[in-house]
């Protein structure tokens, strides 16, 4: 089982890299990943959060179907935004509303290399923007107007000394 790493870690500050090759060990790197967030009760995962440094992530919402994103770039984004609440398998316990873009389209590979686009709104437009956001090096929290942030982050150390 992957262990799923936590807020600290430099990896998970980091810009990952594109996929180069699309193999039998990617596909396998995609399973684990599934297995790892379901385990973690997540909806989403990506590759930074269990040490890998590549632009992979995986979505499994309770109403949609199990996705991988290979290489995935956002193409467009709805000028309407809205406030949800967002937790993340990388601060666990931390909830927070976070403000985003309703609507966006994104395009990437599968594991096995074939391109597709997906254009996404509600809850499925908010995992693909956080998992997307690991894949540049940010959290969730970094969204957050600098005051909210720092609030955010002592509630976090008070949850990690529990």
């Amino acid at each position: 089982m992957l262990e799923i790493l936590t807020l600290g870690e430099a990896i998970l500050e980091q810009k990952a890299a594109p996929v180069v090759d699309f193999d039998a060990a990617l596909a396998e790197f995609v399973e684990e990943m599934y297995e790892a967030m379901k385990h973690g009760k997540g909806i989403g995962l990506a590759a930074p959060q269990v040490g890998r440094s590549v632009r992979v992530f995986v979505t499994g919402l309770d109403d949609d179907k199990l996705r991988v994103f290979v290489n995935p770039e956002i193409v467009l984004t709805s000028q309407e935004e809205c406030d949800i609440e967002e937790g993340c398998l990388s601060i666990p316990g931390l909830y927070t509303k976070v403000r985003r873009p309703s609507m966006i389209k994104m395009q990437a590979f599968t594991e096995k290399g074939r391109p597709f686009v997906l254009e996404a709104e509600g809850m499925l437009a908010r995992v693909l923007q956080h998992e997307y956001d690991h894949l540049e090096g940010k959290l969730f929290v970094d969204r957050l107007p600098p005051g909210r942030k720092q609030r955010a982050l002592i509630q976090y150390n008070r949850l990690v000394k529990m």
